[in-house]
């Protein structure tokens, strides 16, 4: 019995200590998620563009489909990259997320460049679709998605990163624990918002239609018709973040790497802006003027790698890519 009793001691002591170990990566993930909070946001914006134009009915399964390619970036490839990197080259990160900015910037300057000089129609075969198969649903479907998944993969890089900054000093697999639940919790919050935020117009109509009460039918006509102007407006967003969330890894990169100048005059030029309100608004109001001078930044260099991208690297790999299937065109 007394045997007995000191096993069901141990338990409870080893029950103890693991309940105290997931306190612990709970707590570590709520405040590092917090840190991630900018992204996070960026992250929320920028997908609901993916989806736009697209029918009701397939509104759903692209989140779905974006969102499990956003748990695989996050589990598969940058959790186990990141305790990598964390362990063995630390001074790989600024590089490769300063790899990762300029490929935000790149995609949101090229974004309001064709909104500027938008391109000619490309010529379409006698079966209606273009020389890619862009005239096919599916095809469309596929090419939203996976650029999706792309841009997803350089934000959960930014959020996984911070995360991982902000874990203080412990055991690898406490380190792995904690950046698992940001990763889960955090694609959790953003498409499942996403998903809310998309089929607003579904739910207004159905309130529009099958509400008793006049308020009810009068709201779900309201949110109808202000979800298309609404939904624009977050596609817009979504491009203005991508540009924000890249000049900000690139100069905040740039300073890691001992080049800070730029970073400390803009640091220097927001707390100047700042100060023009009272103290109570300053804070805003300075964060806000460095989102806006890291966005400008962002775009310079999107603007200048756009014909890099377009000229050099786009035909570079197209001819690899080519050669490999075949040269078909």
């Amino acid at each position: 019995m007394s045997g007995l009793l000191a096993l069901l001691d141990d338990v409870a002591g080893i029950a103890k200590v693991a309940a105290a170990s997931v306190d612990d990566v709970m707590s570590q993930a709520a405040k590092a998620g917090a840190k991630a909070a900018g992204a996070v946001i960026d992250d929320a914006a920028v997908t609901p563009k993916y989806v736009h134009g697209f029918a009701a009915s397939r509104e759903l399964p692209i989140i779905w489909r974006i969102a499990k390619g956003s748990f695989k970036n996050k589990l598969l490839y940058l959790l186990p990259a990141g305790m990598l990197l964390s362990s063995f080259a630390p001074w790989m990160i600024p590089p490769l997320l300063m790899l990762g900015g300029a490929y935000l910037c790149f995609e949101g300057a090229e974004k309001i460049w064709h909104m500027i000089a938008p391109h000619a129609p490309q010529p379409v075969r006698e079966n209606g679709m273009d020389g890619q198969g862009a005239g096919n649903p599916a095809h469309l479907e596929e090419q939203k998605a996976a650029g999706a998944i792309k841009t997803d993969f350089i934000l959960s890089a930014e959020i996984m990163t911070i995360t991982l900054a902000e874990i203080p000093p412990s055991n690898i697999w406490m380190e792995a624990a904690t950046l698992g639940v940001v990763g889960i919790g955090i694609t959790v919050i953003v498409y499942g918002s996403v998903a809310l935020i998309v089929k607003a117009d579904d739910v207004g109509l159905y309130m529009c239609r099958n509400g008793r009460l006049g308020v009810t039918r009068r709201l779900g006509r309201g949110m109808v018709r202000m979800m298309p102007g609404f939904m624009a407006l977050l596609a817009n967003v979504g491009t203005a973040a991508m540009l924000w969330v890249g000049g900000s890894i690139i100069i905040h990169g740039a300073e890691v790497l001992g080049f800070g100048g730029l970073a400390h005059h803009i640091h220097d030029l927001a707390g100047t802006v700042g100060q023009m309100v009272p103290v109570e608004y300053q804070g805003a109001l300075g964060w806000g003027a460095k989102a806006a001078m890291d966005g400008l930044c962002g775009l310079a260099l999107g603007l200048v790698l756009i014909p890099v991208v377009t000229r050099v690297i786009a035909p570079l790999w197209a001819t690899i890519s080519g050669g490999r299937k075949g040269g078909a065109t």
